[in-house]
């Protein structure tokens, strides 16, 4: 990803040493907080509880959801590192001479994608990461696709060899993924418009280019349909039980099964039991 600057650095490690945490860990955080746009973020670390969540003036949650003390650390190290963002340059910027492909030039990306937090590539493939309108160009041969990253927040890229030029595989807080698995963006397929009245050099769209574009969520498991009928009058009443619903609505979450929404309002409405 892309390198912080000597005053990023120096301030990412002042925060670590006054949370408590390690470097690593509070640069994952750095990552997921610019990845959000500064008010949200979804990590990934074994010393921060495994998977978790933090909304800028909302909830946050750790694997280890009660571990107060934890999320307490995540909230306060979060909301710090959103303003440090905001406040000083953090990451150095992108050079501006090609990164490596003979020929290439810079900002080979549709323009209306704007400035990408990372970007480079291997052989004749390239791509740019921009967070946060959750696209991902890829250049292959000299053709530009966008993609649509869905939830996935980006954190590094590796090259499958066994091709002539290979296939790029990324990794996020789900694992590692193919850039075939996503969905296509709603995007015009341009080199800034340069080969816009070219038709005859553009491949064939790929067989999945007609498929719906729009993500849709896998649909509900039968075996979790029970569990999210019961959060009406007659569900969890002693604190045990709701503490245990909790947990499984966390797990839910997690799996996909419930949404954003759906999770929040469900935890508010347990917790108000309390």
């Amino acid at each position: 990803m892309q390198p912080l600057t000597p005053n990023g650095e120096a301030a990412v490690q002042n925060l670590a040493h006054r949370y408590g945490v390690s470097v690593d860990a509070a640069k994952t955080l750095l990552f997921a907080v610019n990845a959000g746009g500064g008010t949200m973020a979804q990590f990934y670390h074994p010393e921060l509880g495994g998977g978790g969540q933090w909304m800028r003036g909302g909830m946050t949650m750790v694997g280890d959801m009660f571990n107060n003390g934890l999320q307490a650390t995540v909230a306060g190290l979060c909301s710090e590192l959103s303003s440090l963002l905001n406040s000083q340059q953090v990451f150095q910027p992108i050079p501006q001479a090609g990164n490596g492909f003979g020929g290439f030039g810079n900002n080979w990306w549709p323009g209306d994608l704007g400035s990408p937090s990372s970007s480079g590539g291997q052989n004749d493939s390239r791509y740019a990461y921009f967070p946060q309108t959750r696209r991902l160009a890829i250049d292959r041969g000299g053709r530009v696709t966008v993609y649509d990253t869905l939830d996935h927040n980006i954190g590094g890229v590796q090259q499958q060899q066994g091709g002539a030029s290979g296939s790029l595989s990324f990794s996020s807080q789900f694992g590692t993924f193919t850039v075939d698995s996503l969905p296509l963006a709603d995007q015009p397929n341009n080199n800034n418009n340069n080969n816009n009245n070219n038709n005859n050099n553009v491949p064939e769209p790929p067989p999945f280019q007609n498929q719906p574009q729009q993500w849709q969520p896998p649909p509900p498991n039968p075996s979790y349909s029970q569990p999210q009928q019961n959060f009406g009058s007659g569900g969890p009443q002693t604190h045990d039980e709701i503490l245990a619903t909790l947990e499984r609505l966390s797990g839910l979450h997690q799996k996909g099964i419930l949404s954003e929404d759906e999770f929040r309002s469900k935890k508010a409405e347990l917790l108000g039991r309390l």
